[in-house]
């Protein structure tokens, strides 16, 4: 079997699982975020349910709309914490104390290799980073797993994607995930799991594995998953206090030299340019030499893609020293509290304040239309997110272009797409 299969065999208590077969699979972790009402709303009303599976096992984030910024925002946040609060609910980070959900669970040491985890949030597939099975689920199946603490799921093909080569200058794992989309466009990988692997993938950071694995949802997969290596283990021992043992388990999640794979796509990384996903869709992706013609009205740096601290310091080192354009506005949002804090110790902080940039509190913000930097029809963004569908962060009639921190941050110093070697 490989990886993927090995990991919902476990869970599902069978020897072996095939693509196509459909389990119960036993969970390790639930996640969710402040709009969540609605499951808990079907968890009691619908399913008459008063007792949640394990509360400690249930991981709660305050991040779409924080602080509450609308009455409407603030009475669910409200109602949300009547539900952490009558169910006890161990693992809850409220305004100020968390981030964006998928930065705060990985960097609080709630996913481990081989962990089956689902989401009330369609980006749960991040945590496949760690070597975990992590998928998104709806309101119903969100309210099901909150009763039994298990979930049906049909058993993934598998694509192996093998990334090859050693990575040009400003070159990460942004744009291999946009390479990949541009190859096999937005229905590439519907319901498959895509599993990373390569020479490439050794000098690859925890933070481009979660860029990566954050949207093989873009592509319609069910999951991506790398194979727990030293850098995930050099990870985890920074965040949680890593047993000989529990190390020496989670070496052993590999997949088995004969496991059937649907197809394997080789990517040549050492050829890639900085990559520009173009509107409306996260497929339509080209070279970022192909784009300099492309005036921007406002470029955003955050959201659970690349709103980490290396993606910050990959911003900063290109910004340290300059003024934006005046013809941009440039947001830049921490994913969490704790990366704000690193980007404050560092210096960071007062980089970006110094080049023009309006900084904000760790939350989704303009990612998902939320609030905090929306477009006028007719405006055009760069953003580091994950999606640039038609009226995704304001206006139906503005553009969104998606790309990497170090794009981005070349880009708010000339008010075009650029490439950052040219900055």
């Amino acid at each position: 079997m490989n990886i993927t299969e090995k990991i919902l065999s476990k869970a599902a208590g069978k020897e072996k699982v095939v693509p196509g077969e459909v389990i119960f699979a036993k969970l390790d972790g639930l996640m969710g975020h402040d709009q969540k009402v609605s499951a808990f709303h079907t968890f009691e009303k619908k399913m008459n349910a008063n007792k949640v599976f394990d509360a400690d096992k249930i991981w709660i984030v305050f991040d779409h709309h924080v602080p509450a910024d609308t009455v409407n925002a603030a009475l669910q946040q409200k109602k949300m914490r009547h539900y952490i609060k009558k169910y006890q609910i161990t693992h809850f980070y409220d305004v100020g104390q968390g981030g964006i959900c998928h930065v705060v669970v990985p960097e609080k040491g709630l996913v481990k290799p081989g962990h089956v985890i689902i989401g009330g949030d369609s980006h749960t597939c991040t945590y496949g980073a760690l070597g975990a099975f992590a998928t998104g689920v709806g309101n119903t199946d969100f309210a099901y797993a909150l009763a039994y603490g298990e979930v049906w799921l049909q058993v993934p093909s598998t694509v192996k994607v093998n990334c090859a080569g050693t990575l040009p200058d400003y070159v990460g794992g942004k744009d291999i995930i946009l390479n990949l989309l541009g190859n096999i466009g937005i229905a590439g990988a519907t319901y498959k799991a895509l599993e990373f692997c390569g020479e490439t993938v050794k000098s690859l950071s925890m933070a481009d594995r979660f860029t990566i694995c954050n949207m093989v949802v873009e592509a319609g997969a069910k999951n991506g998953i790398f194979l727990p290596d030293e850098i995930t283990f050099d990870y985890l021992e920074r965040i949680i206090s890593l047993e000989p043992s529990r190390k020496e388990e989670w070496s052993l999640l590999k997949s088995d030299p004969d496991a059937h794979y649907e197809e394997t796509i080789n990517i040549d990384c050492s050829r890639l340019s900085p990559q520009v996903a173009c509107p409306h869709l996260p497929d339509n992706v080209v070279n970022v030499e192909e784009l300099k013609d492309i005036k921007i009205d406002q470029i955003f740096i955050g959201s659970c893609t690349n709103g980490r601290i290396e993606d910050l310091r990959r911003a900063a080192k290109i910004l340290k020293g300059k003024k934006i354009s005046t013809s941009v506005r440039l947001i830049v949002i921490p994913g969490s509290q704790l990366t704000l804090r690193q980007a404050i110790r560092e210096g960071i902080w007062e980089t970006f304040l110094n080049a023009g940039a309006i900084l904000c509190p760790p939350t989704c913000g303009p990612c998902p239309g939320a609030d905090l930097g929306l477009l006028a029809a007719g405006e055009v963004a760069l953003s580091v997110s994950n999606r640039n569908f038609r009226g995704r962060m304001g206006d139906p009639d503005s553009e969104v272009y998606l790309a990497s921190p170090a794009v981005a941050a070349a880009s708010a110093l000339t008010g075009y797409i650029t490439h950052p070697g040219e900055v």
